[in-house]
């Protein structure tokens, strides 16, 4: 579904309240900082300035957490929406030239509050719904329609937390005729219908909703899950025709800028404070092993060009006849002890934030494949091109949800592959700050390299 869809749908009160609870975490933060309530008018201007960016990133990038959200997801989802408006607003002050009138204890002070509070009340929302729930209360009752054990699975699988099946219609051994759904929908007193049918039988759908028009119950169509997978996709609106844009993503355009900007941004400050350990490592590869300290290899890039991707040179000198490309196996010989090292810590990946600078790659995206496996895997896993739609990354979707290091088994490609795709169609500044805070909390060590 589009971003506006998502806005759209929502509830404002929430965001209403948190912009006031930053907005009184501005003065708690003064007070700390002053021992006083009496604020110069520029501090006034800032607080309710940098309240409302805040409220403004909530409602545009992504909706809130639900209530099955854990605790780590609503961490990630403050961290980085706080941290991203703070900073947003403090490069206007620096344009403007006026970050000398403000208290940087203040500032900080207010930052570790106003994140604070957001997740001790949104975290204990969540666990006193939870609870509710779980007793039984705070249900809301639904009645499902379906004439495909398939369809009956699929909205089994749907009720979750806060929905209760209250009555099953099965439309393969329950003939409805006349107004006899509307009667027992109204009998059966339900806020809400599910429906799920195959999209070749949609015109029963059409029938159910039309025997319902009197109602006032709300009515959800659920596909199936053969039928989901193509409502993954974007719908727009061309030239007044509805389309599904099977292969879209959101990374065009003006997103597309953002993100060049993300990777510029970040790439710069981290590329700098890695200096230090990148010449460590290039000293020591140097004096344990003869050959280059890096190592180059051409990779696909965005829309299948051919880059040259750098990594610190793990392996022993060799060469492989025949174009073959062999990957690195546990116990493999030709890695080095250093060069063992470096790929478990992931540090053989430092040199790749150049080609983030570059332009060549992002920090976030899909991994890049050597040649030869983009050749054999193209017509072994499907829409396995697709992941050349954007940039390469340093980490990815697929990275910190296990499939990383070794694709020795088409199995474990084609989950790569999914994840990368799903990436690819739900792309967020969100979710990219989402991912590389993932990284750093998991990617040093990982078990899955050799």
């Amino acid at each position: 579904m589009s971003k506006v869809n998502t806005v759209s749908n929502l509830n404002v009160a929430p965001i209403v309240i948190d912009i006031m609870l930053i907005a009184l975490m501005g003065y708690v933060s003064y007070f700390f900082r002053f021992g006083e309530f009496v604020l110069p008018p520029y501090y006034h201007l800032f607080i309710f300035s940098a309240s409302l960016i805040t409220g403004l990133i909530f409602a545009v990038f992504n909706s809130y957490p639900d209530g099955e959200s854990r605790f780590i997801k609503i961490f990630i989802y403050f961290f980085s929406r706080v941290i991203l408006a703070f900073s947003i607003f403090m490069m206007l002050l620096v344009f403007l030239k006026v970050t000398q009138l403000y208290s940087r204890l203040w500032l900080a002070g207010w930052i570790v509050l106003s994140f604070s509070i957001l997740i001790i009340i949104h975290f204990t929302y969540h666990q006193l719904i939870a609870t509710l729930q779980a007793s039984g209360k705070m249900m809301s009752d639904v009645l499902i329609i379906y004439n495909t054990k398939q369809g009956c699975q699929t909205l089994k699988n749907v009720e979750t937390a806060g929905y209760r099946i209250r009555q099953e219609i099965d439309l393969q051994s329950d003939i409805l005729e006349g107004q006899n759904l509307a009667v027992r929908v109204e009998n059966s007193g339900v806020p809400e219908v599910w429906i799920s049918m195959p999209f070749s039988d949609f015109a029963s759908v059409d029938k159910i909703t039309y025997e319902l028009r009197h109602t006032l119950v709300n009515i959800r169509f659920i596909p199936q899950f053969d039928d989901a997978r193509l409502l993954k996709h974007r719908i727009s609106y061309l030239n007044s025709q509805y389309t599904i844009d099977l292969s879209y993503t959101p990374l065009d355009g003006f997103n597309r800028s953002v993100k060049r900007l993300e990777d510029l941004i970040l790439a710069t400050l981290i590329g700098i404070s890695v200096i230090p350990v990148c010449l460590v490592i290039a000293l020591a590869i140097r004096l344990s092993s003869k050959g280059p300290v890096l190592f180059k290899q051409k990779r696909h890039g965005m829309g299948g060009e051919k880059i040259t991707v750098y990594k610190f040179r793990s392996m022993e000198v060799h060469s492989e006849e025949g174009g073959v490309l062999t990957q690195a196996q546990d116990g493999d010989s030709r890695v080095s002890p250093l060069g063992r090292f470096l790929r478990r810590s992931s540090l053989d990946e430092l040199p790749q934030f150049f080609n983030v600078l570059q332009g060549r790659m992002s920090i976030v995206g899909p991994r890049p494949h050597a040649l030869v496996h983009n050749e054999y895997y193209k017509d072994l896993v499907e829409s396995y091109m697709w992941r050349h739609k954007v940039k390469p990354g340093i980490t990815g979707w697929a990275q910190i949800n296990g499939y990383r290091g070794r694709t020795d088994t088409l199995e474990k490609m084609s989950q790569r592959v999914e994840h990368d795709l799903w990436y690819i169609n739900n792309w967020s500044l969100y979710l990219d700050l989402k991912i590389i805070l993932i990284s750093c909390y998991k990617g040093f060590f990982h078990k899955n390299s050799c």
